[in-house]
Formats: structure tokens, C-alpha cells, sequence
């Protein structure tokens, strides 16, 4: 299969439908080898604007739903991300490409099994200096390495999680689904000062963010 080939279509169809605006994005989406983050049953259909199986009751976000989100991170160079929910490393991975140089994409994944997935995607191509993979309850953030310019969250909580607005930094951008199992509304939250504005910017549906600060199990 003529991947390449594949992976311009999709980005053109998704300029096309005004999911991508900014060139640098398209840019992003161009470099990142989807097929190389799918098992490898799936590599051909890796081109098709929809969500895919990746084990463990998980997914891959659809194409359109990473560009919505990456685009409404605006991010820069230099900047320090955090991600909840690494999945197969494909978003880390775009995120990466808009980060360099000198930006750092940290990415927190309970689930043992898709961590170590994940890390192996993000190495084989290339972006191990960028993106570190940590395994844990990403509902708590990663206190340790924060603040953060940019936070998303890739699966759903009940609500804005407490810990990740204060690990936003002054100026940040937190994107995070919030609703139940079949329904969600993609918010995205920007800090000035103390204060924490919102906006909601369309539905969507992610599975559960499990955790202390999310669903308690994945039956919400």
C-alpha cells in the first residue's frame, strides 16, 4: 500500500473540511506515519478518518479529532506538553512535530501494556527525544514535571480535572472531553491568573479517563 500516497490524501481531505487551517499542522500530520501506531492487522486502513482498536478496550483517535485538538492547542516551539492518555503515541507524536525544537511532550497511559506500545511507536520513529511515555493514573498529572504551556486529555472525565488546572501554567491551553459513556463536549480551558475561562468547543466521544480524578471504572 502507498502510504504516503494515503497520508496526503487524508490530510487534503482534512483541509478540505476545514478540520486543518494551519499549515504547520498539515505540515505535522504530513511527517507522522499513522501506520507505523496501529497493529500491524490494521496498517491499512490507518488512512481512514475514523478511530481504531488498539487493544486493551482502547483506541486511536480519528485523524479529524487529533487535527481539532491540535489546532486548538496552538502550539509553538519550546513548548512543555502534557498528555493524558498516550494510546499508541500517534497524537505525542504530531505534538512533537509542533514542539521541536526544544519543546517536551510528556504523556501519561494507565495501562501498562499500550505504555509500552506506545514507547516502542514513538522510538522506531524517531520522536524518543521529544516524548517521554510514563505509566500511571494520569488523572493526577505529573506534578513533578509541571507546569505545563499545553495539557490535553485524549479519554473523558466527569469534569475539568482539579489537578491538571493547576499544572497549567499562566497563559496555558487545557483541552479534556467532559460528559458521560456515549457523549462528551471537547472544553477547552485557559488560564489567566487565578482565573480559569472555558469554552465549549463541539461533541465528541472518547472512551473513559479511569482514575482518582475521573471515572473510578470503565463502565461510567
Amino acid at each position: 500500500m502507498d502510504f504516503d500516497g494515503a497520508r496526503a490524501r487524508l490530510v487534503a481531505d482534512l483541509r478540505q473540511s476545514r478540520f486543518i487551517k494551519d499549515d504547520m499542522v498539515a505540515d505535522a500530520m504530513l511527517k507522522v506515519p499513522r501506520e507505523q501506531f496501529v497493529p500491524r492487522s490494521m496498517r491499512e486502513e490507518a488512512y481512514t478518518d475514523s478511530p481504531l482498536s488498539i487493544g486493551s478496550g482502547q483506541t486511536i483517535s480519528a485523524p479529524h479529532m487529533v487535527a481539532i485538538m491540535v489546532e486548538a492547542s496552538q502550539l509553538k516551539s519550546g513548548h512543555k506538553v502534557l498528555e493524558i492518555g498516550a494510546g499508541s503515541g500517534y497524537h505525542a507524536a504530531v505534538v512533537a512535530e509542533l514542539v521541536r525544537p526544544g519543546g517536551r511532550v510528556f504523556t501519561v497511559e494507565r495501562v501498562a501494556s499500550l505504555a509500552k506500545f506506545a514507547g516502542d511507536n514513538i522510538n522506531r520513529t524517531g520522536y524518543g527525544n521529544t516524548v517521554q511515555i510514563i505509566c500511571g493514573d494520569g488523572s493526577n498529572g505529573l506534578p513533578e514535571e509541571a507546569p505545563f504551556d499545553r495539557i490535553f486529555v485524549a479519554c473523558a472525565a466527569p469534569d475539568v480535572p482539579m489537578p491538571l488546572k493547576a499544572q497549567l501554567a499562566d497563559g496555558g491551553r487545557l483541552l479534556v472531553p467532559v460528559g458521560g459513556r456515549y457523549f462528551q463536549k471537547l472544553m477547552l480551558v485557559e488560564r489567566k491568573g487565578s482565573k480559569f475561562n472555558q469554552e465549549d468547543l463541539g461533541g465528541c466521544v472518547f472512551v473513559p479517563l479511569i482514575g482518582e480524578h475521573g471515572y473510578r471504572t470503565s463502565s461510567m
